[in-house]
């Protein structure tokens, strides 16, 4: 069973980011950055990362999405510790693949393959007093989802109370382009793992229990992962 922490309130990012950006709930940095930010890492060719990726082929994997409903800025990887890129891993484990494993006290989400391999992404997950672990599936899947905020954070953030209806889908969104949304014996979680284009993000304790990946590799794991797929949180 999921194990949640007294007064967390699954399903949203922390309060203080979300009054970040007074045109949203959501901070997103690198919306402006666009992908100006894109082109001027590109100019840093030649620098690699201590994980081998240059940063221009980072910048192409985290590259902008132009035939998105809502266009996908590129990300501002110089913001990115490049221990969070997305790479292919030995991982031990007793999953089966296609399993996605949390791992919130390394900031990371593994998606396991065959031969003893994991996708590795880098990920934000919930901040103290807001995390959880335990077993949970992929109820459902969701594009460009609405985002409800739950009553506890309205109650201690009224400005949340005009999206109590829903905010609908888009760039503002606090759960991006892509939402999976974690179930436990039939019943939703409120738990979500979602797509960030805050780079800053990345690497950190932001949320009230979600798990945020960039939008890239979001839409990677996202068209990967089919429904009643198994998800392992461990403990942080």
């Amino acid at each position: 069973m999921i194990r949640t922490v007294k007064n967390a309130d699954a399903g949203g990012t922390d309060e203080a980011a979300l009054l970040r950006n007074r045109a949203g709930l959501l901070s997103r940095r690198s919306f402006l950055a666009g992908s100006a930010a894109g082109v001027g890492a590109l100019g840093l060719a030649g620098c690699a990362t201590s994980d081998g990726m240059s940063l221009a082929e980072a910048s192409r994997l985290y590259g902008p999405v132009p035939d998105e409903k809502f266009p996908i800025p590129a990300i501002d990887v110089s913001k990115v510790d490049p221990k969070y890129f997305r790479r292919t891993v030995r991982y031990n484990t007793k999953e089966a693949p296609g399993t996605i494993i949390v791992d919130p006290g390394n900031y990371y989400v593994y998606r396991i393959e065959d031969d003893g391999n994991a996708t590795r992404y880098g990920a934000n997950v919930g901040r103290d007093g807001f995390r959880w672990n335990g077993d949970a599936y992929v109820g459902r899947k969701s594009e460009w989802a609405t985002w409800t905020p739950p009553a506890a954070m309205i109650k201690r953030q009224p400005e949340a109370a005009k999206w109590a209806r829903g905010m609908p889908g888009g760039l503002d969104n606090p759960l991006g382009a892509r939402t999976l949304h974690l179930y436990q014996n039939g019943a939703y979680t409120l738990y979500t793992i979602y797509a960030s284009l805050d780079a800053e993000s990345i690497g950190n304790g932001i949320t009230s229990g979600c798990v945020g990946l960039l939008t890239q590799d979001m839409m990677h794991l996202f068209d990967r992962t089919p429904v009643k797929t198994k998800v392992v949180v461990l403990p942080a």
